[in-house]
């Protein structure tokens, strides 16, 4: 298995089986790590370079016993998210998403502290163009992505005397699943396309690119950073 090649440095990838996280995952891979993605879903064409462990990641525990014991860890990416639409003005359903995406991702990085520390690791925390302005359709997903870029601030500041860096990504509009009711909506698509400066939506391995930048030695004096990759949106 990839995951248990000791001479490669490990990065862990929530959510990494589908969408940006596949994306990233296979980037870290063909980077040199040797890369474990954890969740619920995996594309059915997801490659043998990454080890893929299905787990719920609201059960801290279960996600840390996915991973090898004592294993230091170079990369940690928190890419895995849920998205309710409309459901997300009932209490359950916003406590649902705030749990995945922000909770779930919290808890996580905390466990594997000193797994961080041992290998002067980094994080890198996926918030969104809803962290800057609001959704009317999605309180709960935009709720969370503020937090998760709030909450990065405060790991970077509170970690970095241990030698982690904790950053997150702010993606606009991308070709994933969850973003396929607006992609599908023609009105919708027609309305954000004109919005966005250049012109077309990004790719997932364009937001890869990023996190894997912030993961790297190239990134060593960044932490704390949200850096938006929307193809100027949110400057719109």
């Amino acid at each position: 298995m990839p995951s248990e090649d000791p001479a490669k440095p490990l990065a862990v990838v929530t959510g990494g089986g589908t969408g940006i996280g596949r994306a990233v995952s296979e980037l870290l891979a063909d980077s040199g790590y040797a890369v474990i993605a954890l969740g619920l879903d995996q594309d059915a064409d997801l490659g043998p370079a990454v080890a893929f462990r299905k787990v719920d990641l609201t059960d801290t525990a279960a996600s840390v016993a996915a991973l090898p014991e004592g294993r230091p860890v170079a990369g940690l990416v928190n890419c895995a998210g849920m998205l309710r639409h409309q459901q997300e003005w009932e209490t359950d359903a916003f406590e649902q998403v705030m749990r995945v995406n922000v909770t779930a991702g919290f808890a996580f990085a905390t466990a594997l502290l000193e797994r961080l520390q041992a290998a002067g690791g980094a994080v890198v925390n996926i918030a969104s163009m809803w962290a800057i302005f609001g959704s009317p359709g999605a309180p709960a997903y935009t709720a969370s992505k503020g937090a998760v870029a709030a909450m990065t601030r405060s790991q970077a500041v509170a970690w970095a005397g241990r030698g982690i860096r904790v950053n997150s990504v702010a993606p606009g509009w991308v070709e994933t699943r969850i973003s396929e009711k607006a992609r599908t909506d023609p009105e919708r698509a027609d309305r954000i396309g004109a919005r966005i400066p250049m012109g077309r939506w990004a790719k997932p391995a364009e937001i890869a690119t990023v996190v894997r930048f912030l993961l790297s030695s190239d990134a060593g004096y960044v932490t704390g950073a949200m850096i938006p990759i929307d193809g100027g949106y949110s400057i719109c």
